[in-house]
């Protein structure tokens, strides 16, 4: 599988992406903002945490206007996979491939510690490792985390089973304890906590490594 990370200015995250997908067996590209095409038989995307551009204006409204952003969109609409992890998920937002918006943190605090999640689908590539209702430990790293939706579009996600992690105690406020979405199609990923973080012993537990490991093994075999 041939994944690209993107990165912006201020991304943070995206080597401990690029290294969760190499070591699930992904063979990886990094791919600068300013790029306008990404590279050729590109079957994943993923766009990293950090604090794009600063967080000014909103957090990921400047990175979904990057040159880079109009081909995700391109390769998000012709069905391809993509996953954006915190700030990625803002920039999923802003670009519209994900419904809703990140908003302040509830304390209006940033927070920083593992949570528990609860799988709520593993009808998806970045769940299929996972059983639904199991319960797993990820770091979250956000100020503005506090996910968003009208009541109409909440009902959707909940009715097509689009809901794919709930906190297991809200650190946030988002709402109906939303830690993660999954868009129409199913191939796009949207989360606040850091798989990333929790994929290898070292990191102290690997509950993250399954995301990385079902999405390379599913996609390989496409």
């Amino acid at each position: 599988m041939h994944a690209a990370v993107i990165t912006f200015p201020g991304s943070n995250c995206d080597r401990d992406l690029a290294v969760a997908l190499e070591r699930a067996g992904a063979r990886v590209s990094m791919v600068w903002h300013k790029d306008q095409d990404l590279p050729k038989g590109v079957d994943f995307i993923g766009i990293p945490g950090g604090f794009s551009f600063g967080d000014y204006l909103r957090c990921g409204a400047i990175a979904a206007n990057s040159p880079i952003c109009r081909s995700v969109v391109s390769h998000a609409e012709k069905g391809g996979y993509v996953l954006g992890v915190c700030n990625g998920f803002q920039v999923l937002t802003e670009t519209g491939l994900l419904p809703g918006v990140l908003l302040r943190n509830a304390g209006l605090k940033y927070i920083c510690k593992p949570v528990g999640l609860k799988v709520e689908t593993s009808n998806s590539v970045f769940t299929a490792r996972y059983n639904a209702g199991s319960q797993i430990t990820v770091p979250i790293a956000h100020h503005d985390g506090n996910y968003f939706v009208d009541d109409e579009t909440l009902s959707v996600l909940q009715g097509e089973d689009r809901v794919a992690f709930r906190y297991t105690d809200n650190p946030n406020g988002s709402i109906d304890d939303i830690a993660g979405i999954l868009s129409d199609n199913r191939r796009v990923l949207g989360l606040m906590p850091h798989p990333e973080r929790m994929a290898e012993a070292a990191h102290g537990g690997t509950d993250g490594a399954a995301m990385f490991d079902g999405l390379v093994q599913n996609l390989v075999h496409a």
